[in-house]
């Protein structure tokens, strides 16, 4: 039989272990505020942002027009986006969170950060600077786009 490497011996594997239970509760704990982790996303783009268009998701969430337009209708049958027409371009829409949208996104932002204590405290600063670092360099290295939101 030939030789092969091990599951546990390839860092995918180890990501992947990590990521999912990491991402589960993340979504679990977001869902139990009424949006999805893809909402989020979006919410937090827009989160301070003035006159931001569906461009600006597009951009941010690397999704097409169409998904990003479903995410938008999502978040203002939920009260928490809010779109105006621009009266020097009629053609143009902005987006801009709600009163319960900016609520929301420091509740939701505190979600967020809590679950990455829980999972990488015991790590030093240095060693989450380091995994981070090593992961955004992976990202650009293979020109990854789309936001992982699911």
């Amino acid at each position: 039989m030939q030789k092969i490497s091990s599951l546990e011996a390839h860092l995918g594997y180890w990501m992947r272990f990590v990521s999912n239970r990491v991402s589960d509760e993340f979504r679990i704990a977001v869902e139990a505020c009424g949006v999805s982790v893809t909402e989020w996303v979006a919410l937090r783009t827009l989160y301070g942002v003035d006159n931001a268009t569906a461009a600006t998701l597009i951009d941010a969430l690397g999704m097409t027009k169409g998904a990003v337009s479903k995410i938008v209708a999502r978040l203002e049958e939920k009260s928490l986006v809010q779109r105006s027409s621009d009266p020097a371009d009629a053609r143009a829409v902005h987006l801009r969170l709600t009163k319960a949208g900016q609520a929301l996104v420091p509740r939701l932002a505190r979600i967020a950060d809590d679950n990455d204590r829980r999972f990488f405290s015991h790590l030093s600063p240095e060693q989450q600077a380091a995994l981070r670092d090593i992961l955004e360099q992976t990202v650009r290295f293979h020109q990854l786009r789309e936001v992982p939101v699911r």
